[in-house]
């Protein structure tokens, strides 16, 4: 959240450092740390804040009226599904049982309204908290009270829950505490989330008046997004590494080098966007808008929405933009080249293409190249599709572009032929004795669905529905197999795993642990292989052989 311009420095901020140099191509892969495992966020949350453009001058007219703009205006459709209140919502005083409460002037029919009224429009209800004592603007003394979540994590959690809350924004807001500290802190809300049962998205800002530990650590394991930097402004660049306020530019320079942390369920969070809040040309406008989609941050919009003009409108509905963002890898893009001020980066997708930036950080036009095989590409020729025109070309491999000063071009690059890999050749053994065999676990009352919902030349994503086909309740589970072809789990959601060898074993969630009778869980995971896809045939669910659907 962005403090008043009166806030005094009170930490040094957190130098980043690098920048990734040049190299001759890029390896688009992900990390192989697991997110959090809530289910929620798989690809970057899209919606709206109140904070950017209202501040504290909030109250439920207002919000509910966002909420149809969202709606009248394509946004919804677009889709863009939070609509997220900020600060200053909250009753100063806790109720006799410490429950928060909405403000009774400025939300007199209160939160759970509130939020059915966004339900109601097929939006989802997002609020802001604080793990202190304060919140932000309590903290500035610019609202009464101290109504932050401290010492009553799980209470709070409870209420968001009841009030049908989707998403929480959760704002550090102190110069105490330790990187650990703060971890811990923020643990305690996740968990709390966990146990109130509601699937909640989590988004965390460790930055505010702290050492910058944002960039320091992934923090994947603790929330669904986290803010890599101080606040944005409305400006192009402020001249800060990571201070108050951050530019666009400067945003970008910080989050780049942190591409492998981004993940289904795990996004940095450059901040709320500023599009359509005056203050940069219409070109700087698109390079902000193009440069969060391909870096997978969450799309919050900032502006009023009730008074979008056309150019507002065409930048934050951008289909083939959008498309990039919400892509099922939720890969971030990685750097290929940076000359200082001609930048290139690429994205991988889940169809095999990749799309690719070219950024001009200076403020004269410059051409800006690179090639096909830098991106990862082999084969061709390729197909350009120019994200702003919607116009194609073909290369056989060359990238180029003349971009004006601020400016970004995006390509969507398809075409790569991929090389299929021969299946191996098994020599016929020689006769031997056999060895005693172990007898094959007995029949469970499971069935299992093991789904490939897309693939790229050296990998796939696979979904795996394991039904409870018995007539009690699974309480807790591990699901086991052996992949054919040498394919290698690299991360996954909704479950945690393991693999020795060939045997992968996936262990549920802490959301997903109790399978009821006739009802499933469902978990997916990325792979890549060295022999193919071949999807495995046996599974067994807590030691117990399943039926494969």
């Amino acid at each position: 959240m962005r403090r008043p311009t009166r806030r005094r420095r009170l930490l040094t901020a957190l130098a980043t450092g690098l920048l990734l140099v040049a190299g001759p191509a890029v390896v688009l892969r992900t990390s192989p740390a697991l997110a959090l495992n809530n289910g929620v966020a798989r690809t970057p949350p899209m919606g709206w804040n109140s904070w950017n453009t209202f501040g504290c001058n909030i109250n439920e007219t207002l919000i509910r009226q966002m909420t149809d703009a969202m709606v009248s205006s394509g946004m919804k459709d677009a889709g863009y599904q939070y609509v997220v209140v900020d600060d200053c919502w909250m009753n100063p005083n806790r109720d006799s049982a410490g429950n928060l409460q909405g403000d009774p002037t400025r939300f007199p029919s209160g939160m759970k309204a509130l939020g059915d009224y966004i339900h109601a429009r097929g939006l989802k209800f997002g609020i802001y908290q604080a793990p202190l004592d304060k919140t932000c603007a309590q903290y500035f003394n610019s609202y009464p009270g101290a109504t932050g979540s401290q010492g009553r994590e799980a209470q709070d959690a409870r209420q968001f829950a009841a009030w049908g809350v989707d998403y929480l924004k959760y704002d550090w807001c102190s110069p105490t505490g330790s990187i650990d500290d703060q971890v811990r802190a923020f643990a305690k809300m996740r968990d709390g989330l966990a146990a109130a049962g509601r699937p909640i998205v989590l988004s965390i800002n460790s930055n505010s008046i702290h050492s910058k530990t944002g960039p320091q650590r992934d923090w994947g394991d603790v929330s669904n997004m986290w803010r890599t930097t101080e606040d944005i402004t409305n400006t192009w660049n402020s001249g800060q590494t990571n201070g108050y306020p951050m530019g666009i530019q400067n945003i970008v320079d910080v989050t780049v080098p942190l591409a492998a942390r981004a993940k289904p369920g795990a996004f940095n969070d450059m901040d709320m966007m500023e599009v359509g809040r005056g203050g940069m040309t219409d070109t700087e406008m698109r390079s902000h808008f193009a440069l969060w989609t391909i870096l997978a941050s969450p799309l919050i919009a900032g502006n009023d929405l009730r008074s979008m003009n056309t150019a507002t409108q065409t930048i934050l509905k951008n289909a083939n933009l959008i498309a990039i963002s919400q892509d099922p890898l939720a890969l971030q893009a990685t750097q290929v080249s940076f000359d200082g001020t001609r930048r290139v980066l690429a994205k991988r997708l889940a169809n095999g293409d990749v799309a690719v930036a070219l950024f001009n950080q200076g403020t004269a036009a410059t051409t800006i190249t690179t090639t096909a095989s830098a991106l990862g590409l082999s084969g061709g020729p390729f197909t350009l599709r120019d994200a702003w025109t919607n116009a194609t070309s073909t290369t056989t491999g060359a990238i180029s572009a003349s971009v004006p000063g601020h400016g970004t071009v995006v390509y969507r690059v398809s075409g790569a032929t991929s090389t299929p890999t021969p299946t191996p050749t098994t020599p016929t053994p020689t006769p031997t004795t056999p060895a005693p065999t172990t007898p094959p676990p007995s029949a469970g009352p499971c069935q299992v669905t093991y789904a490939i919902s897309s693939q790229w030349p050296d990998g796939f994503q696979a979904e795996v529905t394991i039904r409870n086909t018995g007539t009690s309740a699974i309480s807790g589970w591990n699901l086991r197999w052996s992949f054919a072809n040498g394919q290698q789990v690299n991360q996954a959601w909704g479950g945690t795993y393991t693999q020795s060898g060939a045997q992968v074993t996936v262990t549920n969630a802490s959301w997903n642990g109790t399978i009821a009778a006739g009802g499933s869980a469902n978990f997916g995971f990325i792979s890549t292989w060295s022999g193919g896809n071949t999807a495995p045939t046996a599974f067994t669910l807590n030691g117990q052989e399943c039926s494969v659907a």
